[in-house]
C-alpha cells in the first residue's frame, strides 16, 4: 500500500480567535512544492495587510518533502504546529496557510503554538479528507491482431486509458496505481507482439 496517501478533496478554510488576534487558516490541495509555493505567494499578496502569513506543506505519498515557515513569529511557534497538524491527520499533497491579524495582546510562545495548531486543525476538519493513489503510466505498442487480448487485460484490471491509436500497428497508454505497474506491465507483455513503448 506504499502508493496510497490522504489529502483533502478541495480547498477549505478555518478560523481561530484568541485574545483579539484572528487566525485565518486555508488548506489547499497541491501536487508539487512549486505549486505549494505559488499558493503561498497568492495568499501573501492577498493578505498583505496581515501581521504574519505562516505556512507549511507536505508533498508526495512517501511524505518526505515538506517545509514550514514562521514568517516573523518566534521560531517554532507557527510553521511547526501547522506542519504538526498535517502529520496528525497523516495528510500529504497539501499546503496550509495561516494568516494572523494581531489584536494588540501578546499570546506568548505557548499561546501562539496553540493558536496556529488549532487554526490549522480547523481548516483540515472543514475539508473532506480523501484516499488517493500514486499513479504511473504504461505505454504499449502491439499489432492489430493482439487487440482483443490487450483490451481484455485492460478491462479486467479497470485501468484508465489516456491515449490510444488503432491502425495496422496500435498503441495505448494507460494509467495504473503505482504499486500495480509491474504486474500489469508483465501481463500485457506476455501477450504475443506487445512491447512497452519508451
Amino acid at each position: 500500500m506504499g502508493d496510497t496517501f490522504y489529502t483533502i478533496e478541495a480547498a477549505a478554510e478555518g478560523i481561530y480567535k484568541e485574545k483579539m488576534s484572528k487566525f485565518l487558516a486555508f488548506a489547499v490541495p497541491v501536487t508539487s512544492a512549486a505549486e505549494a509555493r505559488e499558493v503561498i505567494a497568492r495568499y501573501q499578496k492577498e493578505y498583505y495587510d496581515a501581521r504574519h502569513v505562516c505556512w507549511a506543506y507536505m508533498i508526495g505519498a512517501a511524505r518526505t518533502e515538506f517545509q514550514s515557515n514562521d514568517n516573523g513569529e518566534p521560531s517554532g511557534t507557527a510553521g511547526k504546529p501547522i506542519l504538526g497538524q498535517i502529520n496528525s491527520f497523516n495528510l500529504t499533497n497539501i499546503v496550509i496557510i495561516v494568516v494572523r491579524y494581531f489584536g494588540g495582546i501578546k499570546l506568548g510562545t505557548s499561546g501562539l503554538i496553540v493558536a496556529y495548531r488549532e487554526a490549522a486543525r480547523e481548516s483540515i476538519t472543514a475539508g473532506n479528507i480523501i484516499e488517493c493513489h500514486e499513479m504511473a503510466a504504461i505505454s504499449i505498442r502491439f499489432p492489430y491482431l493482439a487487440m482483443n487480448d490487450v483490451m481484455r487485460v485492460i478491462k479486467d484490471t479497470g485501468v484508465k486509458i489516456i491515449e490510444q491509436e488503432f491502425d495496422n500497428s496500435c498503441s495505448i497508454t494507460v494509467t495504473v496505481r503505482a504499486d500495480h505497474h509491474a504486474s500489469l506491465s508483465t501481463r500485457l507483455c506476455d501477450i504475443d507482439g506487445v512491447t512497452l513503448a519508451e
